[in-house]
């Protein structure tokens, strides 16, 4: 699939954008582990999220569809069965993380597979920790990559210290953590998002936090089962809110996405380029909060994205890439080496989509150097087979002369079904626009992180 993307006229959107990817898979994953029958609205039908839903089928549960946002999820208090075959992660590394921390407490062996990008992938940070728990797990591949053969066992709580800032890290230890003996404890460095601790919470697990930045799970514990309603997901958001803020006097505002503060550090990284940013919280009921996020364009200029922001931020650094080759003066991206172990490469594919379509860019060896504003021209891109790129440099086609063609497109439906029809509603608008702010309070900048 090829995605033929033009420069838009101005932007002037009120729009919608599908369910939160890091909650999808968490949600369903927590409400097969509970009590009772809970009802999940606003799923996200991906490719990725379905590599979960059909993972915790073969584990025993039954997950009903009625369609395709609402998924009727079975809980069996804990109990899960030994899959009949191998189950394939596709090239979801959060569907293979989080089921690598679930399976850890099963008394049965299980074989994870996995495409070919997710098979390059590490997955040491994760079987370390299990191990020390006491799984047994063997990495097939070379370099401690997938297929993964898990067997599981009694295991025991921890206190751990993770390497590298990984969210699907920790969740994968808080699920192992329900089935060991004692507490487990995560303490981070540097914080990521919170989606597994909240889902817990919500489910009413018992965990603690502490401002140091550490979280425990007490072991033993079935979830109470309970319906849930996923937000929209802001990292999706994230390709929408850049093209506007990009424009001059560009406008879009976003409806019932969520706003977890660990994931609103996109917000403040365009309102310090300059955009105008403004969110205002309308639900709190389930513990992670919802609302609207509104964004006006201004001249954006370069800043600095580096220490304490980049877990926050790590899915949204190639589309904020695009907005630091149109923005004022230099954009420098540093200690994200972690993009280097994505889908693909990402620094490396950034560094390449834009230089291809004119921009001055360093490829450094944790990061980028963009040099701006850049006269981007229409060009032949590659996708790498990542997602986040694809959207990413679809994006950069709104704002290039001449046509962009973004090849090996499929791949956005890993996390984005539909991206291509709102992309056709930002190069040909037809809904209702809405010039007139409606949120009345100014966001705060985030800081930036030395």
């Amino acid at each position: 699939m090829e995605l033929r993307v033009r420069r838009a006229p101005r932007i002037d959107l009120e729009i919608t954008v599908p369910g939160d990817k890091s909650i999808s898979h968490r949600a369903v994953i927590i409400a097969a582990l509970s009590n009772g029958v809970c009802t999940l609205q606003g799923f996200l039908p991906s490719e990725d999220c379905m590599h979960t839903v059909n993972a915790m089928r073969a584990l025993g549960i039954k997950i009903e569809q009625p369609e395709p946002t609402t998924l009727i999820v079975h809980g069996k208090k804990r109990v899960l069965t030994a899959p009949k075959n191998e189950i394939n992660c596709g090239n979801s590394g959060t569907t293979m993380r989080l089921l690598a921390g679930l399976l850890a407490g099963q008394p049965f062996e299980t074989r994870l597979v996995a495409d070919a990008g997710l098979s390059r992938r590490p997955m040491d940070r994760v079987i370390a920790p299990l191990c020390e728990m006491g799984a047994d797990i063997i990495a097939e591949g070379p370099d401690q990559t997938a297929p993964l053969r898990v067997h599981g066992g009694s295991l025991r709580g921890i206190h751990y210290r993770p390497s590298v800032a990984s969210a699907q890290v920790k969740g994968a230890l808080l699920l192992a953590g329900l089935f060991a003996r004692g507490k487990t404890t995560i303490e981070e460095a540097l914080p990521t998002r919170n989606h597994m601790e909240k889902m817990l919470n919500y489910f009413l697990v018992r965990t603690a936090t502490e401002e140091a930045g550490s979280v425990t799970v007490f072991g033993e514990q079935v979830p109470e089962s309970r319906d849930f309603a996923i937000p929209g997901d802001i990292s999706s958001a994230a390709f929408w809110l850049v093209a506007a803020a990009a424009q001059r006097r560009g406008h879009l505002l976003i409806r019932d996405v969520g706003l977890n503060d660990t994931r609103t550090a996109l917000l403040g990284v365009l309102l310090r380029m300059g955009a105008q940013v403004r969110e205002a919280v309308e639900d709190v009921d389930q513990l992670e909060p919802r609302g609207i996020v509104e964004v006006t364009g201004f001249p954006l200029k370069g800043t600095v994205i580096q220490g304490k922001e980049v877990p926050r931020l790590i899915d949204e650094l190639p589309i904020l890439s695009v907005a630091g080759a149109l923005a004022n003066g230099r954009t420098i991206i540093r200690q994200a080496g972690e993009l280097r172990v994505k889908e693909t490469d990402r620094i490396a594919a950034i560094a390449h989509n834009l230089r291809t379509m004119g921009a001055q860019v360093a490829e450094l060896n944790d990061g980028l150097e963009i040099s701006g504003p850049a006269p981007l021209h229409g060009a032949h891109l590659a996708s790498f087979g990542d997602h986040r790129i694809a959207m990413a440099f679809a994006i950069g086609g709104l704002f290039a002369e001449g046509e962009t063609v973004v090849q090996d497109a499929e791949c956005i439906r890993e996390s984005y079904p539909g991206f291509e029809m709102m992309l056709e509603e930002f190069t040909n608008p037809k809904r209702m626009q809405v010039s007139t702010p409606v949120i009345g309070s100014l966001t705060s900048a985030a800081p930036e992180q030395g």
